[in-house]
């Protein structure tokens, strides 16, 4: 069965060319011009990701994403923000809002579906296992994250970071090295956006005491050390 996929977009031009290109790739797509039908959409027909416009009449795309999130069901949807927002303020906006990755206009369609697979492969591509070290524990199986036995609140694209790391302590990967293992080899994504990552995760892990765990060596990357 093909990934369906929402498109929330409310440019005619724009949301054609997408849904048209997708389904030329062997996806389904739906399309929507607001907030409201996105939900109906979400609600009544299972979708695999969101492609969300920043910009939309009535609730913003940012606002669109967070219900996303914030929903048990839904929390876990990858999603891609589509804007001709670029400043790097904008981009931290939008991937704190809870955005997987992010995509200005104008841009090339297939590097779009290039993105979309990349994500889908991320999300779908790691092991089923607990993965323990010192008092951090990662459960992919029920995707969820625990410290002291207290559960850690991260998400979609912070988790796969932190069960990459976990999987592999003690080696140090470069910006391009963990874009490739966790965003997907072949994904066109700045490599500041692993950065942003990192600080989110640095920032939940913090209140646990384990922010440490996850070292900046300079002029190559990122490190994670093991919790003792």
């Amino acid at each position: 069965m093909p990934n369906h996929i929402l498109i929330v977009e409310d440019e005619p031009a724009i949301g054609e060319m997408i849904r048209m290109s997708l389904e030329r790739d062997g996806f389904r797509a739906s399309l929507v011009e607001d907030v409201p039908a996105a939900k109906e959409v979400i609600a009544s027909d299972p979708i695999d990701m969101a492609l969300v416009d920043w910009m939309l009449p009535g609730a913003s795309g940012i606002e669109l994403v967070r219900y996303i999130r914030k929903d048990d069901i839904t929390s876990q949807l990858p999603i891609i923000m589509l804007t001709a927002k670029g400043e790097e303020a904008d981009i931290t906006t939008g991937l704190d809002a809870g955005a997987d990755d992010y995509l200005t206009k104008p841009f090339s369609p297939k590097v779009l579906n290039s993105r979309i697979r990349a994500l889908l492969r991320r999300s779908q591509s790691f092991s089923k296992d607990t993965i323990q070290h010192g008092t951090l524990v990662c459960d992919s199986t029920a995707h969820r994250v625990t410290a002291n036995d207290q559960e850690i609140d991260l998400g979609h694209t912070e988790f796969k970071l932190l069960l990459f790391f976990m999987t592999n302590p003690d080696r140090v990967y470069s910006r391009a090295q963990l874009l490739d293992h966790v965003w997907g080899q072949g994904t066109y994504i700045e490599e500041r956006t692993v950065d942003v990552h990192v600080l989110r995760l640095r920032k939940n892990l913090r209140p646990h005491g384990l922010d440490s765990v996850i070292e900046t060596v300079r002029g190559a990357g990122y490190r994670f050390s093991k919790v003792s």
